[in-house]
């Protein structure tokens, strides 16, 4: 009956609580103003997240990518309403998955009793008109419960040329339960909701990440260190190259990877040796995607030189990109020779419109 399935829908709620957080995502943004100058302010958004693990040290929670990008200052809002701070530990744009961590020193006795890993259950067994529940706890928006059916498996949804398969529902995904849970009736996951592919055009239609796909990325995820120490002065790794982003329009036009694209590899550094090509593109860096020249020095600034990692690139071969690993340790800024260390014609610290640059 009806009221059976609202008790159960409320009950799932309850139980899930203890395995929802709410995340508060403090970034700089950039404005350009109508003169021309460009502005940096302070932007603030949240979203939902789940705890899916933990170690020795660490609580791990699984949101969408959109919520914690370009944060400068990240916080996670329990449900017996203590706050962490949290840093990202990976993040995957194409899929639009992230995991961040809290030290569990950070969190009291009473926090740790409070919450829970949630329970993840298969959503290669989903059939079309099962009941789910899209749940979720930010801040701004509060505890979010909404509940619908399965109305469709599989459906694929393309978003910034990339396209993901995904799980279609007539349960709400807004704002406040972006990055939460899935639920099927049992209360276990299947899903992480994704407000970022859910139109605005059409009413009722909502969408979520399968959580089997969505598992795949998280193993490779959870190992990667976490963004919280960054190297001391001095003792940054540098691949030793000239690097620029491929923008969106390269992409489209060119039908080009996204990525970083090397356009020259410095004479004595690290990629010299190593066998990164010239016209490489990298998409991946230690396992993390990398979509621009930015993003791959924010990730540099958390590894030394010395330290040996494997790089994700794709490569022209006979017309066609070809994926290939390439492993690289690290130098430092010294072996860049003088150019690179002042900063030559394409790089004084400043990056131009496809973030030209050398790393």
């Amino acid at each position: 009956t009806d009221t059976d399935s609202s008790a159960s829908v409320s009950t799932i709620a309850e139980a899930a609580m203890p395995s929802l957080v709410a995340i508060t995502n403090k970034s700089v943004q950039e404005m350009q103003s109508m003169f021309g100058q460009t502005q940096a302010y302070e932007s603030e958004s949240s979203g939902s997240g789940i705890i899916i693990g933990k170690t020795d040290t660490e609580l791990l929670m699984v949101t969408n990518n959109h919520v914690v990008s370009g944060a400068q200052d990240l916080s996670v809002g329990f449900v017996d309403e203590s706050v962490a701070e949290a840093a990202v530990r990976g993040t995957d744009a194409d899929h639009d998955i992230a995991v961040i961590a809290v030290k569990l020193s950070d969190l009291s006795e009473d926090t740790l009793s409070a919450i829970k890993v949630i329970e993840i259950g298969s959503s290669s067994n989903l059939e079309v008109g099962e009941q789910v529940v899209a749940i979720g706890n930010a801040l701004g928006y509060g505890q979010s419960v909404t509940t619908g059916i399965v109305s469709a498996l599989n459906r694929e949804v393309t978003i910034d040329n990339t396209a993901n398969t995904l799980i279609q529902t007539d349960a709400a995904i807004n704002p406040g339960n972006s990055g939460g849970a899935l639920l099927n009736m049992k209360g276990e996951v299947i899903g992480i909701n994704a407000a970022k592919y859910s139109s605005t055009d059409v009413e009722g239609i909502g969408y979520a990440i399968p959580i089997s796909k969505a598992q795949e990325i998280l193993s490779t995820l959870m190992t990667q260190r976490t963004k919280n120490q960054t190297v001391a002065e001095g003792e940054e790794g540098y691949l030793g190259i000239q690097g620029l982003t491929v923008d969106d329009s390269m992409v489209k036009q060119q039908d080009m990877p996204a990525g970083v694209f090397v356009y020259g590899i410095i004479d004595g550094g690290a990629a010299a040796n190593s066998d990164l090509r010239k016209r490489d593109i990298i998409v991946k860096f230690d396992g993390q995607s990398v979509k621009s020249m930015a993003a791959l020095q924010d990730l540099l600034k958390y590894y030394k030189a010395g330290e040996t990692v494997e790089l994700g690139v794709k490569s022209l071969e006979n017309g066609e990109y070809v994926d290939r690993t390439v492993t690289i340790t690290l130098g430092t800024k010294a072996t860049l020779g003088q150019d690179a260390q002042n900063g030559n014609s394409q790089n004084n610290g400043s990056q131009n419109g496809n973030g030209q640059a050398q790393q």
